[in-house]
């Protein structure tokens, strides 16, 4: 069956859908329509799907992204967490389109047993709110299902920390996280008035594309990341007391720090990914 034909660039033609099907508009999920064809149609190609891709996309909303996704022919798996709209998608939008498939629930919950039984998709994408988006990237990336790319659109606050180099204001554990496996770069911008209702952030799109070669050793990158989690705990302490939380004596610590070239006053924004491997391959002699 073809696929639903939808003008999803009129805020009165959402209004009306939304209206037939007793959905009204909640702030509780974070939504936000992009309505720009343009933009979509921009994002869709940063994407650089065909016939072969497999595709996650996490909160389609009613499908605006989506549709252009199939029409790749990308086979399209969609996690969506609002009962109402997962009734729109199954069964107005998609039905019958052999390659999509809904996932109804939170994808923070959810994405894991479908990574567990199929790998890794060849690319996520998405259009996450503030409170989801840093949370579900890192989950991913954390738990080690590593596309080939990922496209986010995200509050530009948190695209410039997934870009941010040491010595950035942004720079944060999060810049590490996001930056060991991908090279990161903002695409573009979104002005608030190609969403509906218009959000009162300002949006960007970031690509994440795997690197050929991780600056972290796969089998390293756990530990890696769990030690940048503890000297980010604390920003406004220094490395030597953020240390401290591993239980180690004072002393280790410090003989570490000094083996590692790492004053002990030095703050973690302060450290690149080469010290912070250093010193995580000190710790564990």
């Amino acid at each position: 069956m073809a696929i639903w034909d939808f003008d999803y660039s009129s805020v009165s033609s959402i209004t009306r859908l939304l209206e037939e099907n007793g959905l009204g508009m909640t702030k509780k999920f974070g939504q936000n329509f992009l309505i720009s064809a343009p933009t979509l149609d921009r994002i869709t190609a940063l994407c650089g799907l065909d016939e072969s891709s497999v595709v996650w996309e996490v909160g389609p909303g009613i499908g605006a992204l989506t549709t252009r996704l199939l029409k790749t022919g990308a086979k399209v798996t969609a996690f969506e967490i609002d009962h109402g709209f997962c009734r729109i998608l199954r069964e107005k939008a998609y039905i019958d389109v052999p390659n999509f498939r809904l996932i109804e629930g939170d994808a923070l919950k959810t994405w894991k047993e479908v990574y567990e039984k199929e790998g890794a998709p060849d690319m996520i994408c998405a259009n996450l709110p503030y409170n989801v988006g840093s949370v579900f990237i890192a989950s991913v990336i954390e738990n080690r299902c590593l596309p080939s790319r990922m496209v986010y659109t995200l509050q530009s606050e948190v695209v410039e920390r997934i870009c941010a180099k040491m010595g950035d204001e942004q720079y944060s554990g999060f810049s590490i996280l996001t930056g060991i496996d991908y090279e990161n770069h903002e695409a573009m911008k979104i002005k608030s008035g190609c969403f509906f209702p218009s959000p009162n952030v300002d949006s960007s799109v970031v690509v994440m594309q795997r690197r050929k070669d991780p600056l972290v050793p796969d089998k390293e990158a756990l530990a890696f990341l769990n030690l940048v989690r503890v000297l980010f705990s604390q920003r406004r302490k220094n490395v030597r007391n953020n240390l401290k939380a591993l239980g180690l004596a004072s002393e280790k610590i410090d003989s570490v720090l000094d083996k590692s070239g790492i004053l002990p006053s030095e703050r973690a924004e302060k450290l690149s990914v080469e010290q912070i491997l250093t010193l995580l391959r000190n710790l564990d002699r």
